[in-house]
């Protein structure tokens, strides 16, 4: 059950260009911390952060007999982080993952009934409110040999959460589900990938930001949406891009991986479209970032020479911050997309 995101059902008309960002390689001024659990430090990987510090994660590499187990845990400037855990699994699970979660308490994630090993278990959604979980899955998912797959991947203050399903043809779609009325809309597709988008986050103005295969090309690209208009983000050079986290000032983090496999974790102005690539120095070519807060904070994980996966945290300061904003003119073009009713 390894963290997969994968995205309105949308129609429309394009413009020109697709949404290219420009990137560099390295910041010398992002510092990292490593996230290490002692009750596995072999596998770690950290999914959300609020503006408290307060962590979302799990440990596990969800291969059979190594499950996944969710936990939370407040920030500290301990380099590594390895106390404070607090363990959080959805109630009679065989494995969970804590995906997201906002400023107000609420959690989400999704659990599994077995842990058979990657692509062998049922994913299914799940939210904590208050410390009561309660089972989450759209109507629209159903088993796909056998498999059943909804997960829940991240949520905004107004505890309106953002997630993905497996329908019963194989095509994955997003959604976004509203805790409080227990309703779900979507299905929420990009219109160069109709049946193969992921929502992977959304933020307080109920923008969404995740990544979908393109119908045409193959590619795995990454998108906004604000308002029923998505726009593609692709970095240059790079087979893949994908976002998985958005915050409320501007900014989005996730992935890109060139044709050799290299991965670098990118920060995404989404006004400018401008992306920064950054790699954890100890991960040189396999940074994932998967989620971030307003306050400079960004969560993920890296791969290590021994092999292990190594929870992370990167504090990025304001320089950085100007260096995204000021790149607009850089940008070659873009693609936005209205969604119609």
């Amino acid at each position: 059950m390894a963290s997969q995101c994968s995205s309105f059902r949308a129609k429309s008309a394009a413009c020109a260009l697709t949404a290219l960002a420009l990137t560099f390689a390295a910041h010398a001024d992002v510092t990292f911390q490593d996230v290490i659990n002692p009750a596995d430090p072999t596998f770690n990987q950290e999914l959300g952060i609020n503006n408290s510090g307060l962590i979302a994660g799990y440990f596990g590499s969800g291969q059979a007999g190594h499950p996944n187990k969710g936990y939370t845990l407040p920030y500290s400037t301990a380099n590594p982080i390895t106390s404070g855990f607090v363990n959080e699994n959805f109630p009679g699970s065989a494995q969970t993952q804590v995906t997201g979660l906002n400023n107000i308490g609420t959690t989400v994630g999704f659990f599994s009934d077995t842990n058979n090993g990657p692509g062998l278990d049922n994913n299914f959604g799940w939210v904590n409110v208050g410390g009561v979980f309660t089972e989450a899955n759209n109507p629209n998912a159903s088993p796909v040999a056998g498999l059943f797959t909804d997960q829940l991947l991240g949520v905004n203050n107004s505890d309106i959460a953002a997630g993905f399903y497996v329908a019963d043809d194989g095509t994955t779609h997003g959604y976004t589900y509203n805790i409080g009325t227990k309703t779900f809309s979507g299905p929420i597709d990009d219109p160069n990938g109709v049946g193969a988008t992921t929502v992977a986050a959304i933020n307080n103005s109920g923008e969404l930001a995740g990544f979908f295969t393109n119908s045409l090309t193959g590619a795995t690209e990454g998108f906004l949406e604000n308002g029923g208009t998505f726009t593609t983000i692709n970095v240059p050079g790079f087979t893949t891009t994908v976002l998985l986290g958005l915050n409320n000032i501007g900014q989005a983090v996730g992935f890109d991986m060139d044709a050799a496999g290299n991965m670098h974790g990118i920060l995404c102005n989404t006004s400018t479209l401008f992306c920064a690539q950054i790699d954890d120095p100890n991960g040189v070519n396999t940074t994932t970032f998967n989620g971030l807060n307003d306050k400079g904070q960004i969560v993920g994980f890296y791969a290590n020479g021994a092999g292990n996966t190594i929870g992370m945290v990167a504090t990025v300061p304001e320089p950085s911050m100007f260096l995204l904003t000021g790149c607009g003119a850089l940008l070659i073009g873009f693609l936005r997309r209205r969604r119609r009713a």
